[in-house]
């Protein structure tokens, strides 16, 4: 089950029906002009237009069953108490000064530009059910960097 927010969900039917409806519809299209170029056990542009579609096709079975399993999350109901998913998290790196802002999301709203991380990563994984003053520790790949929280928000 992936937890998620409306907007997520929102962005990924849409996706969703873009791939449906144009990309879909290009990858038959790419296969239907490579076979009128004849022969196809010697034909690379109908090898690689059949791949093509597969991983389209993959994709499409990808999204549908995320989005079978999405539970929206009811942000009404949320609480900036504690860092839990889809809390805005603002931060200060205690051994840089560094300050950051991040909001955790799904593994499938994850965005860095955007500022979302998703929960699965070590830094969200650390904040998890942390209030406001808090100092943690987390693991992350290149060692131990230690944040304070400074503020909470949904």
């Amino acid at each position: 089950m992936a937890y998620m927010s409306q907007e997520g969900y929102d962005k990924l039917v849409a996706e969703l029906k873009r791939l449906e409806s144009v990309e879909r519809p290009k990858a038959s299209a790419a296969i239907a002009e490579a076979r009128d170029k004849g022969d196809l056990s010697e034909n690379s542009e109908y090898d690689a237009a059949k791949e093509a579609q597969a991983k389209l096709e993959n994709k499409i079975n990808e999204l549908k069953r995320t989005l079978t399993e999405a539970k929206i999350i009811d942000v009404s109901r949320l609480s900036n108490e504690v860092v839990q998913i889809l809390s805005k998290v603002e931060m200060t790196n205690l051994t840089t000064k560094a300050k950051m802002t991040y909001t955790i999301v799904s593994e499938s709203e994850a965005n860095l530009r955007e500022g979302k991380i998703s929960i699965k990563t070590p830094i969200a994984q650390g904040l998890l059910n942390h209030k406001v003053g808090d100092e943690v520790e987390v693991k992350i790949p290149r060692g131990v960097i230690r944040l304070r929280i400074d503020s909470i928000s949904i």
